[in-house]
């Protein structure tokens, strides 16, 4: 099938940073053919005047299973957090719970415009997130949690970590001609013995399948882990050579001199999560220090009970925002927000090559905003990179596009039905605090 998306602003995000006004999008099935205006048929055709079209988000940090506590763990610090509210509410989701949990994430994450996520799930459960991300059409790496440290509420043995990771691993890896791929998913450093990272490295060699963590978020977590390992959180993996895997570490809101050393030269992936390190209080990450020292990062949301939502635009507006009071006006100018929220993402992923930028021979995952907004207007003096950092709402998304699907077109959704997803989030959230109230965990 034969697409045209016509007459969009395109914003390519390619290596030339082409913006080329008036052009059309040839997609047929699952990637991009042509960019430019040809006299070809088409199957379909999208008239695109006054939208920009521009490649989907990519989210390296994302948290699925915990969408139904959104609003149910505000102001905490992050240790207290985990400990009081969300370790407790994960260990009472049951499999429909946690269906309607990622339901419910990837239906945001759809309708604001994210067409690729790096998800951290629960312990348990991990099937129906990869069942409820298959039947959503999103693009998505995922795993089940690791934690093998002794822990009231959520832990396994390091032998039944391994043994339903590697399952999951033939099961889903590379699913849907490669549309959902597995992450193994150490919590962090906290909850993960030595042993566990060793078994995990091993087992992210043997399979190619990307290592998924969080590390140096706040101080606390800093503090406890020297006092754990002696080294802080990216040096202990490096000293146990997990690093020679392909590793994503969460925030690095705390990483020092000799982190970010390891995180250039390991190639270290980071996820930066603004809105979920201001709420939990814990720091700002130094990103122009990651653009000068050339490391690669992305822009995620991180999960609805630190943020509270999953939009990615606003993270954008977020991460240049926040690093300017500390690091001057011009750090992280928008040009270059996006970048990381698009091509940064894919780079973080190791899938450049594949998503990121809107490109011939590129799988078709792209998005159209509308610009004819009151909030957009006038548009002559801002940047077509300012409106998108600056003045984009996730209201603005009008399409959605993944492998040359559309997931959702003019407030209409195509692969789920909003009114189900939310009747199915409000009963499973009841279930599960009543359950976690009758197990005296919260």
């Amino acid at each position: 099938m034969r697409t045209r998306i016509k007459n969009a602003w395109v914003v390519t995000m390619n290596a030339q940073r082409d913006v080329l006004p008036a052009t059309d999008i040839w997609v047929e099935d699952d990637r991009i053919v042509g960019i430019g205006r040809y006299s070809l048929p088409a199957d379909h055709v999208i008239d695109a005047t006054g939208y920009v079209a521009m490649p989907g988000l990519i989210q390296p940090h994302i948290h699925l299973c915990q969408t139904l506590f959104r609003g149910a763990a505000d102001d905490l610090r992050l240790l207290d957090w985990l400990q009081q509210k969300i370790w407790p509410l994960e260990s009472a989701l049951d499999a429909s719970a946690m269906r309607a949990a990622a339901d419910l994430g990837l239906a945001e994450l759809i309708q604001s415009g994210t067409t690729t996520i790096l998800d951290m799930g629960s312990v348990a459960h991990t099937d129906q997130i990869f069942e409820a991300v298959q039947a959503s059409g999103l693009r998505a790496w995922a795993g089940k949690c690791l934690m093998d440290r002794p822990n009231p509420w959520l832990q396994e043995s390091r032998h039944d970590a391994i043994h339903e990771s590697r399952t999951l691993i033939e099961r889903w890896h590379g699913a849907d001609n490669g549309r959902i791929q597995y992450a193994l998913a150490p919590r962090f450093t906290l909850s993960v013995t030595d042993a566990l990272w060793e078994e995990t490295l091993e087992l992210a060699l043997a399979t190619g399948v990307v290592i998924h963590t969080h590390a140096s978020e706040t101080l606390d977590e800093v503090d406890e882990a020297k006092r754990l390992h002696v080294l802080a959180p990216l040096a202990h993996l490096n000293a146990l050579d997990v690093t020679r895997a392909h590793v994503v570490a969460a925030h690095g809101v705390w990483l020092t001199d000799e982190e970010l050393a390891i995180a250039e030269e390991k190639r270290v992936g980071l996820a930066h999560c603004p809105s979920s390190n201001l709420k939990l209080g814990s720091g700002i990450a130094p990103v122009p220090r990651w653009l000068q020292a050339g490391l690669t990062f992305g822009i995620a949301a991180d999960g609805a009970p630190c943020n509270n939502w999953l939009d990615g635009f606003t993270e954008m507006r977020m991460a240049s925002l926040l690093a300017k009071p500390a690091f001057g006006a011009q750090a992280f100018p928008a040009e270059e927000v996006l970048a990381k929220a698009t091509i940064g993402g894919a780079e973080v992923l190791g899938a450049q090559h594949t998503i990121g930028s809107l490109e011939v021979g590129k799988q078709a995952d792209l998005i159209l905003v509308d610009i004819q907004g009151l909030h957009h207007t006038p548009d002559a003096v801002a940047s077509i990179y300012s409106q998108l950092v600056y003045q984009t709402r996730a209201t603005d998304v009008h399409l959605t596009m993944v492998a040359g699907r559309i997931l959702y077109h003019d407030g209409q959704f195509f692969t789920m039905n909003p009114e189900s997803v939310r009747a199915n989030a409000r009963s499973a959230l009841k279930r599960t605090v009543e359950k976690a109230y009758d197990k005296g965990f919260v």
